[in-house]
């Protein structure tokens, strides 16, 4: 009889069903805070950006006053979406459907045919919903519940493990954003984002400058800390071996990869900062975007081309997949190692002969964990 620990924590269904993906929907993702981009992305009154938090729509706005305010992105009268992606409304917020007209700061200024169509209307009762935003590390958060508090109550306890950069200096390079749609469900690509067994193995090439086997991770509540540091024939000579300018101190060089619950990963390095932005689509459908920084934007196109060729670490480290170069597994890019890794798991899962194998003891315990906090914001056994 296999003795070893098995992951049954949560049923096949969780990551296949529409009753999992809607209850995930209304008691995780509408009920925690939201990355809803980087800073600089609103530094101009009238510039807004809009988020999907779970089942609202939530949008950005920076007010005259310089302010930042969120609200639900609804208007007081059929509800109809007022704003789309990012821009600039320069001094008003105007629904497309009837023309209901609101100022920067949420409150209704006018209704078209107000007195004909609508007598006796008090439209201070008819602002704007509010919801909540912050900023943090250079990102900016929202939260549905306009009295959610303090940003520093939900990723306090975690800060401290997280790497030492200063993300308001790095700078947004040319390209930097990326977007993927996987074809599985977004706890499989939680969990692969924080399985630690895996690096060694399906990373064998392409992550190789790393010591896996000094892995230091855990929840720090529902945060999932991780940090590694280089190889030691990495280390020993950084500045050869290091594809762009530190962004940190040499004696800190290391990979923090921390997954800020639920779905918000940040990828930082000794040269450069990322945010992949998690979003479930469906029950087998995931959209992460990739945004990145670094010290000087003026360098990375071509540092950029050379970290994702797979003939730039092949030359240091040798892979481990040979083939025609259109194939995921031999194209030196860890994420579609990561993508090819999660969608073959999601087939998996269709199968009548699919059944939880054994957990390894260290590298995977952060996925049992995973599975067991999702389970207790779900409310299902």
């Amino acid at each position: 009889m296999n003795s070893q620990r098995t992951m049954p924590i949560l049923p096949v269904e969780a990551y296949t069903s529409q009753e999992w993906f809607d209850l995930e929907q209304e008691r995780i993702f509408s009920r925690t805070w939201a990355f809803a981009g980087l800073a600089e992305d609103i530094d101009e009154p009238g510039q807004y950006t809009s988020v999907q938090a779970g089942l609202n729509n939530i949008f950005i706005v920076m007010g005259r006053d310089r302010r930042l305010r969120a609200f639900h992105n609804i208007c007081r009268h059929r509800g109809t979406q007022l704003l789309r992606a990012v821009g600039n409304t320069q001094r008003a917020i105007v629904c497309p459907y009837h023309d209901w007209t609101y100022d920067l700061e949420g409150n209704l200024l006018s209704v078209p045919n107000q007195e004909r169509e609508f007598p006796n209307l008090d439209m201070s009762c008819l602002g704007l919903k509010q919801a909540s935003v912050d900023r943090w590390r250079g990102m900016l958060w929202v939260h549905p519940d306009e009295n959610a508090g303090s940003i520093m109550d939900w990723f306090g306890a975690v800060e401290p493990h997280l790497g030492p950069h200063d993300v308001d200096r790095l700078i947004e390079y040319k390209d930097g954003r990326t977007e993927h749609e996987i074809a599985a469900n977004w706890k499989i690509v939680v969990e692969n984002y924080i399985d630690g067994y895996h690096l060694a193995h399906l990373h064998a090439g392409t992550l190789a400058m790393y010591d896996h086997a000094r892995i230091e991770s855990g929840f720090v509540g529902p945060h999932f800390a991780f940090y590694e540091p280089l190889a030691p024939e990495f280390a020993e000579n950084l500045a050869e071996n290091t594809p762009s300018p530190l962004v940190i101190p040499p004696d800190r060089v290391g990979a923090w990869v921390p997954m800020l619950f639920p779905g918000i990963g940040l990828g930082e390095t000794e040269s450069s900062w990322s945010v992949f932005h998690v979003t479930p689509l469906a029950p087998d459908r995931t959209r992460v975007v990739t945004r990145s920084k670094v010290a000087d934007a003026s360098l990375w196109d071509f540092v950029w081309q050379s970290f994702r060729s797979y003939g730039f670490w092949a030359r240091r480290i040798g892979g481990k997949f040979e083939g025609d170069a259109s194939d995921p597994m031999a194209s030196g890019d860890f994420m579609a190692e990561d993508i090819y890794a999660c969608e073959q798991q999601q087939r998996s899962l269709q199968s009548p002969y699919f059944e939880h194998g054994p957990s390894s003891a260290k590298g995977e315990t952060g996925v049992r964990q995973h599975q067991e906090l999702v389970q207790e914001w779900v409310g299902r056994p």
